[in-house]
């Protein structure tokens, strides 16, 4: 029985809003094109299934680096000259297995400690593009040649940003740009503390939790995968191809940088953006700007904003989106040729 002494805002804030969300998409479905209920749900479970294998593979990763403490090597890219600071955050920050708010923490501490902005912002733009969970779920549903292309772009972006801001440094954009930092977080833990134990099956305090971080992963990808497929066969079915095609079709500048700025607001997550590119690849949006949207999305997507805008002042925020769209539209640019 619920507990009816809990206030409305209490309540809810544990209610399952997305499968919430899925539900209500259903209903609504079923009162305006019923017989379009059997078909739009079994299009959705087939698609969940096709990427079950991925999905597997990708919460038992998630499991094993929470597990092992892989994290704590991360923070080893935060050393030694800036230039090799800026590689190291660029390429780590693709496979880096941090949950959107254990970024802020972990990103304080660098901060206080003097690591560069330039290092941050390497890490910062390259880190929700691209993990190793991302990498199969995309694989599954795109194909390997738009994952991998994808994981070099987020180095790439990474790279930009960082360099960027290095040489920027002394401008009025960059002088003295932090807030007020402090330690907060989520409960996630320091990356910093302990190395990782790469045996860790071992010791029963990491096996729960390998479980716990895999289940916990394990539904949050079942959530967000059934709305994102359910939408991609919505869009499918109602949504003419001849409209995305028109917009985000064909070749040139302007479907990459229009993909850039739909990214922003239509983006859910890294992962639920896969099946809604798939739906609209589908329809007729060309390969450059999918890449665009995908990029320009994950870097501005919630998650990623909030950790940004919790540390600095609004002018570096403002460069991170402009660092980001800019990056975005180069490689939808360069994928666009190659693809």
């Amino acid at each position: 029985m619920a507990d009816l002494t809990q206030s409305p805002p209490a309540i809810w804030a544990k209610l399952p809003k997305v499968w919430l969300t899925s539900a209500a998409i259903l209903a609504l479905l079923a009162l305006l094109d019923t017989a379009q209920v059997g078909p739009v749900l079994q299009g959705t479970l087939e698609s969940m299934g096709h990427t079950g294998l991925f999905i597997l593979f990708a919460v038992l990763a998630i499991g094993y680096l929470k597990a092992t403490g892989a994290e704590a090597v991360v923070a080893e890219a935060f050393k030694g000259r800036q230039s090799r600071m800026i590689f190291l955050a660029a390429l780590l920050g693709g496979l880096a297995p941090f949950c959107s708010c254990e970024v802020i923490p972990f990103i304080a501490a660098l901060l206080v400690a003097g690591v560069p902005l330039s290092a941050v912002m390497a890490f910062w733009l390259a880190s929700p593009l691209m993990d190793p969970a991302m990498f199969l779920i995309t694989s599954g549903t795109l194909g390997w040649d738009f994952a991998i292309a994808k994981t070099a772009s987020a180095v790439g972006l990474g790279l930009f940003g960082g360099f960027a801001t290095m040489a920027l440094a002394r401008t009025p954009i960059f002088v003295d740009p932090l807030r007020e930092v402090s330690q907060g977080g989520c409960g996630c833990g320091s990356p910093f503390k302990g190395t990782p134990v790469w045996r860790f099956w071992s010791e029963p305090k990491r096996v729960e939790v390998f479980k716990s971080a895999a289940w916990e992963n394990l539904a949050f990808l079942a959530k967000w995968l059934f709305l994102a497929y359910l939408l991609e066969n919505l869009m499918v079915l109602y949504v003419p191809a001849e409209l995305v095609s028109s917009v985000l079709g064909g070749s040139g500048v302007w479907p990459v940088v229009l993909g850039a700025l739909v990214g922003a607001p239509a983006y859910l997550n890294g992962y639920a953006a896969v099946p809604l590119v798939d739906a609209l690849l589908t329809q007729g949006m060309s390969p450059g700007a999918a890449m665009s949207f995908m990029l320009a999305g994950g870097v501005s997507c919630i998650p990623a904003a909030i950790a940004v805008w919790a540390l600095v002042k609004p002018r570096v925020f403002a460069a991170y989106l402009g660092l980001a769209f800019l990056g975005s539209v180069s490689a939808g640019l360069v994928w666009g040729l190659i693809a």
